[in-house]
């Protein structure tokens, strides 16, 4: 498995792993904000994995998206690669509502990230956990609730 860049580990918590991403949550109690990281070495755009990754890519984060959609009923679900900060590849899925402090525009920038409480954390993840099920090999639940 690839390191995680520094920035991805700054702002997130590790909280699972699928068949080829490892699952971020972003640490900001703003958006329910999920990150899929392909365990591939040097990747910076999708078109630059094996054709067979690229299709597992796409069935992870449509798995991920139905998962947020099922635990969260967004009014949009943003789903996103950008790559202009962190150049390793990385694929954003970012619940939005129509009442939140960045709605319509996008959410980078719009505010400084308010970080997770444990109970409030623990929330969030259990409503995915309850959606995606084991579809995710989840990372131990006490380490993320105490951290």
């Amino acid at each position: 498995m690839p390191d995680i860049h520094p920035a991805l580990l700054q702002d997130c918590l590790v909280i699972g792993r699928f068949p080829l991403c490892t699952l971020l949550l972003m640490d900001d109690v703003t958006y329910p904000w999920f990150i899929l990281v392909p365990e591939r070495e040097a990747m910076t755009e999708i078109h630059q994995l094996c054709e067979a990754d690229q299709q597992q890519l796409m069935r992870e984060s449509v798995q991920l998206a139905k998962a947020l959609e099922a635990a969260f009923t967004p009014d949009k679900l943003n789903v996103a690669v950008l790559g202009n900060i962190v150049p390793q590849l990385h694929f954003h899925h970012v619940v939005r509502y129509r009442n939140d402090p960045a709605w319509p525009g996008p959410v980078w920038g719009q505010a400084p990230a308010i970080p997770y409480g444990k109970e409030s954390r623990g929330a969030v993840l259990a409503a995915l956990k309850t959606s995606l099920g084991d579809a995710v090999e989840w990372r131990a639940t006490n380490q993320l609730l105490i951290s």
